[in-house]
């Protein structure tokens, strides 16, 4: 061998381990999270995700906005408005119990508390989605306004009855808003359906919420409405943004609000369970718990896989789940995580968690169909509602309108995938 050639190999041997260590780390997997969380609960989660970031060394999630229309992203929180829209188009998603499968890593739908995976499991109760930000409606009360009006705010509303006539007292003494509500499809005909032990739907998911227990409340709510108990705010939320401002003596919306409430020093606020018709046989029963689950996108590459599971089992951590609770007001996913909370978190903070679980206690209706999740059905229960309100419908005939008007859309929906599979499409849509 010459001189040159031993020379270069000589070279080859020096260099090689310099061109190791000069060579990059690898880059760690980009997952985004796609969302619709009001700013207040995106500042709350983000040093949650920042320290899941800290512990990684292979994975990077980032918080992305999502809007209409919008293409899944590796992982996307679920609203209960959209919930109908995405079981629609599950073909674009992957089960979670197979996401974490092929990442090797365990997923055991069995230790998460049962009422919150309704409708997230499939028949062999096997999760598709995680329910990571749930919360049950409660009854809040304004305490200042309460003892102006001479009631006791330590022993607030159990039934309906008990709650008009503290509206009545609270009209008395000067409120202008003496009980208002949030979320009235949900509060108002799915809640109010479960807690007073009716269905919305039958077995086979036809609708039938027009009994006599839901035309007598939104009778009531009706009579309310026209002597002023009751303010009426709109669909969503403003009834929240109204009561946290002190104007209301009374609201009715979901249990995640408390921790919110309870940290504006201008309002004493108290949480109660949601009220119950006491006429009606077997009541109260289990409220409903419903809210934002994780969804996996579909056509995820290994990689994205095994990160999307390591975020997933950093969520199902008790200490994580204590964080989601105090961040955002939700009820923590295990009974470990639930008895975690109650040791760690503080009287004050437990308050409205407690309630929650509460409502939640006992075996809950099947309730194999909820109104607030079927985005059309929604809003026609609250158009028709707002018939009644307006004077322009009395509850039986709006309630009437409301159940077949429902009934019609989800006919439609339902001939769609039959129409499909006559013309030989599902094979294109369901991979």
């Amino acid at each position: 061998m010459s001189f040159s050639r031993i020379s270069l190999a000589v070279s080859a041997l020096l260099l090689a381990p310099l061109a190791a260590l000069a060579a990059p780390a690898p880059s760690p997997v980009q997952i985004e999270l796609s969302h619709q969380l009001d700013e207040v609960r995106v500042e709350r989660l983000e040093p949650l995700l920042k320290a899941f970031n800290d512990q990684q060394k292979d994975v990077h999630l980032t918080l992305v906005r999502r809007a209409e229309g919008d293409a899944p992203k590796q992982i996307n929180l679920v609203t209960p408005e959209e919930y109908s829209r995405f079981v629609a188009s599950k073909a674009k998603f992957k089960p979670l119990y197979e996401v974490m499968r092929e990442a090797k890593q365990p997923l055991d739908a069995s230790k998460l508390s049962p009422e919150l995976v309704t409708g997230l499991v499939d028949r062999k109760g096997q999760l598709f989605a995680l329910p990571v930000a749930f919360s049950t409606p409660v009854l809040y009360i304004n305490k200042a306004a309460f003892r102006k009006a001479g009631l006791n705010p330590d022993t607030p509303p159990k039934t309906w009855f008990e709650t008009q006539e503290a509206a009545g007292k609270l009209i008395d003494s000067g409120s202008k808003c003496p009980f208002t509500t949030s979320w009235p499809a949900s509060v108002h005909i799915d809640n109010l359906s479960a807690r007073n032990g009716t269905e919305v739907a039958d077995a086979k998911g036809k609708l039938d919420f027009n009994g006599l227990a839901q035309i007598k409340h939104v009778a009531m709510l009706a009579t309310w409405y026209k002597s002023k108990y009751f303010i009426y705010f709109g669909r969503r939320d403003e009834a929240d943004r109204r009561f946290a401002s002190g104007e209301c003596g009374m609201l009715t919306s979901s249990s995640a609000i408390y921790g919110t409430l309870s940290e504006n020093k201008a309002l004493d606020v108290g949480v109660s369970a949601l009220p119950y018709h006491d006429d009606v046989h077997g009541a109260p029963q289990s409220t409903l718990a419903d809210g934002a689950s994780l969804w996996i996108a579909s056509g995820l590459k290994p990689a994205e896989t095994k990160g999307v599971a390591s975020f997933i089992n950093y969520v199902l951590g008790p200490e994580v789940q204590i964080s989601m609770t105090l961040a955002g007001g939700y009820l923590p996913m295990t009974p470990v995580a639930r008895l975690a909370a109650s040791s760690k978190l503080m009287k004050a903070d437990l308050a409205g968690l407690q309630v929650a679980y509460d409502e939640l206690k006992g075996k809950p209706l099947p309730a194999p169909v909820r109104v607030a999740q079927i985005t059309p059905v929604r809003v026609i229960v609250e158009e028709e509602l707002e018939t009644v309100w307006d004077n322009k419908k009395p509850a039986k005939e709006a309630l009437d309108n409301a159940v077949a008007r429902g009934n019609a859309v989800l006919l439609a929906q339902a001939q769609v995938p039959a129409a499909e599979a006559k013309a030989g499409k599902p094979g294109k849509r369901h991979k």
